[in-house]
């Protein structure tokens, strides 16, 4: 075969690769939309967990917190304001608690009327049927709105009751376990070691794990065989770098400014102190601390 007929097939087994990839992420995907909407309404409906994503995707450009581009000066985020009468007619409400039918915010998005659906065709937002029923039994409820979740004191909760406790080996996997057995979803099988060892060294130092660390994971038979590699991986230098990326996208830091203005560059230091910072295990409050304000510190330093 000449060259140019083998360079032929290679890339157009490359191409057919690809489409067939493409191909089963999209409709791996369109099934796991289908079910996510075709999902039962759960029992217990929260505004954090159900109806706040709902209305933050759908609502909140035209009827959220930024006044300038609050249309019909209808406001659904805080509840004061959810609850009041609309302005362009005050003997009606957009929400009325318990009585979802009394409510103009769910006639809109239930109505067939193109006209007056709600998000309006324009924006090419939609609620599903079951985003619908969801905010139509969250009113029946009471409509209870919750502050954000960053600001509620987290509690215990019980274990959710699951089909198969043998999958489960701590707390936590009942919760996932609980989720996916709502979704019609199965837990994967369980990874090897290999697959194990460089999932987690990829997550906590951004490096595939070296020879030598697999050699030694792969012979360790004992019960804290895991914990161990777990605090090795933890240890190493590489950490801190991974974790401190997070930071430098955030700060918008970089070591170039990268056309004509790289002369003296001052700020590498305090890249160094955060990845110190996660190296040395700084406790949280204390790394936010100096980063919003070291400089405000009693006698500060370098």
């Amino acid at each position: 075969m000449s060259f140019k007929k083998e360079k032929l097939l290679i890339c157009t087994l490359y191409v057919s690769m690809a489409l067939l990839s493409a191909w089963s992420l999209f409709s791996c995907s369109s099934r796991i939309e289908t079910s996510i909407h075709e999902a039962p309404v759960p029992k217990d409906i929260s505004y954090n967990l159900h109806i706040r994503p709902i209305l933050s995707d759908n609502c909140f450009a035209c009827h959220g917190p930024d006044a300038n581009k609050r249309e019909a000066g209808l406001r659904l985020d805080i509840a004061e304001e959810a609850y009041k009468g609309l302005v362009e007619n005050p003997g009606s409400h957009a929400i009325v608690p318990g009585k979802p039918h009394a409510s103009q915010a769910f006639l809109r998005i239930s109505t067939k009327d193109e006209s007056l659906i709600m998000p309006p065709a324009e924006s090419n937002l939609s609620l599903s049927e079951r985003e619908i029923r969801l905010i139509e039994k969250w009113i029946e409820e009471g409509a209870a709105f919750e502050p954000h979740w960053a600001f509620v004191p987290p509690k215990k909760s019980p274990l959710p009751e699951i089909r198969k406790k043998e999958r489960a080996r701590n707390a936590l996997d009942y919760f996932v376990i609980a989720e996916q057995e709502k979704w019609g979803l199965e837990l994967n099988a369980e990874a090897g070691k290999e697959m194990l060892l460089r999932r987690l060294s990829f997550d906590l130092t951004g490096l595939p794990p070296s020879i030598s660390l697999m050699d030694s994971f792969l012979a360790d038979e004992s019960v804290g065989a895991y914990e161990k590699i777990l605090d090795e991986l933890l240890s190493k230098e590489a950490y801190g770098e991974k974790m401190a990326v997070h930071w430098m996208d955030v700060a918008r830091y970089a070591d170039s400014h990268g056309y004509q203005d790289d002369y003296f560059r001052s700020q590498w230091p305090w890249r160094d102190w955060v990845i110190h910072a996660f190296n040395e295990n700084m406790p949280y409050d204390q790394l936010i601390t100096w980063q919003m304000a070291g400089d405000l510190f009693p006698n500060p330093n370098k």
